[in-house]
């Protein structure tokens, strides 16, 4: 027994930790794992940085159309004009008299705007959308991943308080037996029966204060698992955590082949569809970079108005007044890019970045492969182990009723008695040890294979 205590405690010690409360919500296996998803703040984050690469998206795709679009105004006052020969006002240019009149201000004002629409970009524009599209499945990809760690966590922690709950109803039970059989000896000792003397009783005494050290480290330990479920469901003060069931039993679960698994997992796992989106996008950045070798068509416009009272506007060609201007620009233009050495090594950059991305999905694939596989194994080893402790535990059963039967015919030997009580409640211990080490490799399988998630949404995890 004291090795499952020592495996629960370090089980649960990665968690963290909170008070317990009054208030008890009840839960299953599956509205934990609901409820830990929903207001997971790891999630969240994951979530967020989805939502910036969704804008950046959104960004991407408003840049196919006026790339460059600005307005400026500026205001100020400007001067009227001084014509002492009282020139005809469209000939004032001709007159060497005239003269800006500072004393005479008046307010001025000026607009100008430019846009800049791309027409054909050798696909600057639209690799550059494609990049920030796999950017989000890249960031969806991540969340997933995240969802179902949490989502594993939290199956893991719900596993651990029933498992505590176990050792728990034991203990109750282990302390039953241990006062019984303080009580039968002593009655035997004071009526002199020759079956038992003192060291029998100081046997069971010491039974007795291995019992108690096992009370504290289960009820902590029970504590901790109740606080740590409650912390990760975030459940407010003065609240903790119920089971809907407290009995510790083996998942029903139908163990497919390898293969099922591994080929759910190529489908499903979040790290492979992340790595393959990001492929993806650093391949459509390596044809940006190319894009900037090529010319850039595009159609400008550009405008200015601007008007000061008392200003006359000229009719040559050749003259302009900047206090009084109308002015409209339209046209078809190139823009290249003269840098070419330097070009030519961000694409080799990009290329390069490419080729690493490429590298680590390939690496990837084989790790989810291999995870597939121990989580498969780990199961076969769960289970057989599980099957091994119900084995031992009928033997045990077996063996204490046939000590029970000689005890009370009085032809038993006490030592023995005390010794199968002992290892049948040490093997039920082991046996509550193996259905947690078992249910939590079952989840893991699941995790591995991508498909945890899945199955709590498809609601095939009720039944569990």
């Amino acid at each position: 027994m004291a090795k499952s205590i020592c495996i629960l405690l370090i089980a649960l010690l990665v968690a963290p930790s909170l008070a317990t409360a009054q208030d008890t919500l009840v839960v299953s296996l599956s509205s934990v794992m609901t409820r830990s998803l929903e207001i997971s703040p790891e999630v969240r984050a994951k979530e967020a940085k989805t939502d910036y690469a969704e804008a950046r998206h959104r960004l991407a795709r408003a840049s196919r159309f006026l790339t460059n679009f600005t307005a400026t105004s500026a205001h100020s006052t400007a001067p009227g004009l001084d014509n002492p020969n009282g020139t005809n006002s469209e000939q004032l240019y001709l007159d060497p008299d005239v003269r800006n009149d500072w004393q005479n201000l008046s307010m001025f004002n000026r607009v100008e705007f430019s846009a800049l629409q791309p027409l054909w970009t050798w696909g600057e524009i639209g690799k550059s959308i494609e990049a920030a599209k796999a950017g989000v499945e890249v960031e969806e990809a991540a969340t997933l991943e995240t969802s179902s760690q949490v989502a594993e966590r939290a199956a893991q922690l719900y596993f651990a308080l029933q498992y505590s709950e176990a050792l728990s109803n034991l203990t109750i039970e282990a302390g039953e037996i241990v006062e019984r059989a303080l009580k039968e000896i002593n009655r035997m000792i004071e009526e002199g029966d020759d079956g038992v003397d003192d060291a029998d009783l100081f046997q069971v005494k010491i039974t007795e204060q291995e019992f108690l050290q096992r009370v504290v480290e289960v009820d902590e330990s029970r504590k901790t698992a109740r606080a740590a479920l409650s912390r990760l469901m975030f459940l407010p003060d003065g609240q903790t955590v119920g089971l809907e069931s407290s009995i510790l039993d083996r998942l029903e679960f139908l163990l497919e082949p390898l293969d099922f698994y591994q080929e759910q997992a190529i489908s499903f796992r979040p790290e492979l569809a992340r790595a393959s989106a990001g492929m993806e996008a650093r391949l459509a950045l390596v044809d940006v970079a190319k894009s900037h070798l090529y010319p850039k068509l595009f159609l400008g416009l550009t405008g200015r108005w601007s008007y000061a009272p008392g200003r006359e506007r000229q009719p040559n060609p050749y003259v302009g007044d900047s206090f009084l201007s109308r002015k409209v620009e339209i046209g078809f233009g190139f823009r290249q890019n003269l840098n070419f050495v330097q070009t030519r090594a961000k694409i080799a950059q990009a290329e390069a970045e490419s080729a690493e991305v490429g590298f680590q999905n390939d690496a990837a694939r084989q790790l989810v492969l291999f995870e597939v596989e121990e989580a498969f194994r780990n199961v076969l080893i769960a289970r057989s182990a599980m099957d091994s402790q119900e084995q031992k535990l009928q033997i045990s059963k077996e063996w204490l009723r046939l000590e029970e039967v000689n005890f009370d015919l009085e032809v038993g030997d006490t030592e023995n008695l005390v010794k199968a009580v002992k290892e049948n409640l040490s093997i039920r211990a082991s046996r509550q040890e193996a259905v947690y080490k078992y249910n939590v490799a079952v989840i893991k399988l699941l995790s591995k294979s991508g498909i945890l998630i899945q199955s709590l949404e498809a609601g095939t995890l009720v039944g569990l």
